[in-house]
């Protein structure tokens, strides 16, 4: 009996490894390639998992946070997707290298031409976007997920400081320490973009693909151990009984 609940423990453990592996980044979230600094342009890649076993993902929308407004927001192609730019007029104009700009993109929309993103796989999102504020430590988005079955999933709650992650948590960029020469900085990424942002978004692709990999290849094989265990304590048992 102690070995059959010792195998039977055991298993459940390594299926709750999996669990955690699978949710642990499982909603959209946002990341820079590089850095993000205050003042200063950056490509940011919005990462999309499908969480869903029936359904692929065949739309996604963000939404630009109002009080720190983008004045150049440039979305790299993606292959199978289409893209549309909502730009909003502003309260107040920005002024950026002496010219006032009254309108902002508020949204941007990417509807898939096929089948989307089918269930265990991600997909993401690029986007070249500045002046990014100086006034602010993090910038927050919301997004709405849309399935193939017509389900939307709203991630737009915005996380407390210090407080437990929301359920439906909005993708979050942190922004780090200004640059030395911000302008500099803006106008390197700004002619370089296009010619480096496919290779350096294969990349960060291919290292997020590996992670998530190893993770479900640990949490199965920790399964298959434990169904292994149990499957030994129950045909002890019967020899003992035997």
């Amino acid at each position: 009996m102690n070995v059959s609940r010792i195998a039977l423990a055991g298993g459940v453990a390594a299926s709750s490894v999996l669990l955690l592996a699978g949710t642990a980044s499982a909603h959209v979230s946002v990341q820079p390639q590089g850095e993000a600094a205050k003042g200063g342009y950056a490509t940011v890649n919005f990462k999309v998992p499908n969480e869903r076993d029936n359904a692929s993902t065949v739309k996604l929308e963000i939404s630009f946070p109002a009080d720190h407004p983008l004045a150049s927001v440039s979305p790299q192609p993606v292959a199978g997707w289409k893209t549309d730019v909502t730009k909003s007029k502003l309260a107040q104009p920005l002024e950026v290298h002496g010219k006032k700009i009254n309108e902002a993109v508020s949204k941007v929309t990417w509807t898939a031409d096929g089948s989307g993103i089918a269930p265990g796989f991600f997909q993401q999102f690029p986007l070249s976007v500045g002046q990014l504020p100086e006034d602010a430590d993090q910038l927050v988005f919301k997004a709405l997920q849309t399935y193939s079955n017509k389900e939307v999933v709203r991630w737009i709650e915005e996380p407390a400081e210090g407080g437990e992650e929301p359920e439906s948590p909005a993708p979050v960029l942190a922004l780090t320490a200004p640059a030395a020469d911000t302008h500099g900085a803006a106008s390197d990424d700004s002619s370089g973009e296009a010619e480096d942002a496919q290779e350096t978004t294969a990349s960060s692709e291919d290292a997020s693909s590996s992670t998530d990999s190893t993770a479900r290849v640990l949490g199965v094989v920790g399964i298959v151990v434990g169904v292994a265990g149990v499957a030994f304590g129950v045909l002890a048992g019967r020899r003992r009984s035997a």
